[in-house]
């Protein structure tokens, strides 16, 4: 049965969206296709699509100033960046100094109410500022990761360039979709390619 995706599912294949790691936690068992031969574990794409669905709609409920967009490793940087770019959220790339959500004397001190992280390992300083806040936090997870103080999950290939500028990509033109902001998906000015490293 083929179901109706938020892209084709040879899009999603391509981009390498489902390609998880040798490494598995029990935390992401429930969204792990199978194991291949060479010890990669493969993500479920129907499970992917679903979650960024949900995702998006979580999202979409705050005003863009309200959301923050988090990626410490360099292959998200353009991604994050065109997130930001398109919907208008906060962004922080690069190294999150603790306290930027949590402590109004710093200068970096943002208000935020809701957090969503590239990867739960290096951008776990925001992760725990916003669990001690009471703050949700979305993040993209692969394989690897443990998703202990994650509100919601969203699995997938979290290290990949092609992998982040699909699902940023698919993020912000679902957020906008959901916020009213465009009717459908021809309006999205935006193309993959403009949230992909190359």
């Amino acid at each position: 049965m083929e179901e109706d995706f938020l892209v084709a599912q040879d899009i999603y294949l391509k981009a390498g969206v489902h390609i998880g790691t040798k490494f598995k936690t029990k935390y992401m068992a429930n969204f792990i296709y199978k194991t291949r031969g060479d010890g990669l574990s493969v993500l479920n794409v129907q499970k992917i699509d679903r979650r960024l669905r949900i995702a998006a709609k979580m999202l979409s409920r705050y005003n863009p100033e309200d959301i923050l967009i988090v990626g410490r490793r360099e292959n998200s940087w353009k991604s994050v960046r065109a997130f930001s770019e398109a919907t208008g959220t906060k962004a922080f790339i690069g190294r999150y100094p603790p306290g930027t959500i949590t402590n109004p004397n710093l200068k970096t001190f943002m208000e935020v109410k809701i957090v969503l992280i590239t990867d739960s390992w290096p951008d776990r300083n925001v992760m725990m500022d916003a669990f001690r806040e009471g703050i949700p936090v979305v993040a993209l997870c692969d394989t690897n990761n443990q998703t202990n103080y994650i509100d919601l999950v969203v699995p997938c290939n979290n290290k990949g360039k092609k992998s982040l500028g699909l699902v940023y990509f698919i993020l912000a033109r679902e957020y906008l979709k959901n916020r009213g902001a465009i009717a459908k998906d021809d309006d999205f000015k935006y193309t993959i390619e403009d949230f992909t490293e190359e």
